[in-house]
């Protein structure tokens, strides 16, 4: 199964098992639409499904109550875990729209064909995303926006780009 990290349990809140979640998505209401979560307790460990029984925000955060934890002692030992959906769970994505999970690892080529290399990584910036492009010889910076990226196939993991002045 195909899963999203959504967020990371920083704290508990109150003493009735809420926990503070830092939400990973960009519009924390996203919350709102779960029915349930997945959470994983240690790194390579199997995740482990909680029915969400409330939602409410505070100061940025999401503050989830899960059936089954009631208490600060059962919210305590979910600190520092993260929480996952699948993939069919997830808000469809817009025009022009991508999970960032799909494009990690993608094919890059140019515009005139040439290829480029595979998207090792992303890095964000208050402006634009700036894709890290792996090629042969080194790694290529190309800014996330429409006058360089011309076409996204999720399906086929390939990107089209147009490399501007100075990009190379």
């Amino acid at each position: 199964m195909d899963y999203f990290k959504v967020g990371k349990i920083v704290n508990t809140f109150g003493i009735k098992g809420e926990l503070k979640v830092y939400p990973y998505v960009d519009d924390p209401s996203e919350f709102d639409d779960f029915e349930k979560v997945f959470i994983k307790r240690n790194e390579g460990g199997e995740l482990k499904e909680y029915a969400v029984r409330s939602v409410r925000y505070h100061k940025g955060m999401a503050l989830l109550g899960l059936l089954g934890i009631n208490d600060m002692t059962g919210a305590e030992k979910l600190k520092e875990c993260e929480i996952f959906i699948t993939r069919d769970m997830a808000k469809p994505c817009g025009e022009d729209e991508y999970f960032i999970k799909d494009l990690y690892d993608m094919e890059v080529i140019t515009d005139e064909g040439e290829a480029l290399g595979i998207l090792s990584d992303i890095i964000f910036t208050g402006a634009n995303d700036v894709y890290v492009v792996k090629t042969k010889e080194r790694e290529i910076l190309i800014p996330a926006i429409k006058q360089c990226i011309l076409k996204v196939d999720t399906e086929n993991k390939k990107m089209t780009v147009k490399l501007l002045e100075g990009l190379r």
